[in-house]
């Protein structure tokens, strides 16, 4: 008795969520078998997330999960009403584990840019980070990288990490360039810095953690990304309604100044007005 009245509860919550800060006026179907329903009665919000995105979601060796996405997922969390629980995944199979059937997870945060391609197949909530292709280099060869074509040479050593959009960037647009893979993206940084590789291709939102925390790097071209998009939240098709009440909660950070706030703890560019 004590569950199904803690559940009802917590779907009447849910509904006055929803009107509280939508700003549009589609109001959140509350049905008891939909996921958000799931969830409220699970207790837990299962997220799945790489864990090797500094400073967007970085698992330490403890299993402790800390970042900008994971703060995102922890108050989604809270707005629910349930406790989060993180699900590792990695950028290969992304994909196939959002899509696995049972779930794995409700939701995948942490670094997901928002493509085409993905909303194909899958839901995507609204941007909450702009992003872009850019850099990593030793600080002392800065000078060196003033454009993409100084990258595509054969002498320079491009490293990158498997299964996500900076291998296939790299491979569509560096023809010349020796890229080499390699399996674990929070390694790149270092193994570059050391003289393992000269390039890491990375996003304008992952390199200056790097730079501000290691002065052997350099991100030359941080403000001239190679291109322009945004992250978000990706989860299966069939859950509209836990979609709707994270774009409620993304545009309600943009509105009373939380998201910029957030943006700002982890030294990110802040790209929406």
């Amino acid at each position: 008795m004590h569950k199904k009245i803690n559940f009802g509860v917590s779907l009447i919550l849910i509904a006055q969520l929803v009107l509280l800060c939508s700003c549009r006026s589609t109001s959140l179907d509350v049905r008891t078998n939909g996921k958000v329903a799931e969830i409220v009665e699970r207790g837990t919000i299962l997220v799945g997330t790489t864990g090797d995105y500094r400073p967007l979601s970085f698992r330490e060796a403890d299993g402790t999960y800390w970042g900008f996405g994971i703060e995102m997922a922890k108050e989604i969390a809270k707005r629910i009403g349930v406790g989060v629980e993180f699900k590792k995944t990695s950028w290969p199979t992304l994909t196939a584990d959002v899509l696995a059937k049972p779930q794995k997870f409700d939701l995948a945060i942490g670094g997901i840019t928002i493509t085409d391609a993905r909303r194909a197949t899958m839901l995507m909530s609204e941007g909450y980070l702009a992003n872009g292709k850019t850099i990593l280099c030793r600080a002392s060869e800065a000078d060196r990288y003033k454009s993409l074509a100084d990258i595509d040479k054969p002498e320079v050593r491009v490293m990158v990490n498997p299964g996500g959009l900076n291998e296939k960037f790299a491979n569509e647009n560096l023809t010349h360039a020796t890229i080499i893979v390699h399996p674990k993206n929070e390694e790149i940084p270092s193994l570059v810095a050391e003289g393992n590789a000269d390039v890491m291709i990375t996003e304008i939102t992952e390199a200056p953690y790097y730079v501000k925390t290691d002065t052997r790097l350099a991100a030359p071209l941080l403000n001239a990304p190679f291109t322009h998009g945004e992250i978000g939240v990706l989860m299966q098709k069939g859950q509209e309604d836990l979609l709707q009440i994270v774009n409620n909660f993304i545009r309600q950070m943009k509105a009373d100044g939380s998201l910029r706030k957030l943006h700002k703890k982890y030294g990110l560019v802040y790209g929406y007005r």
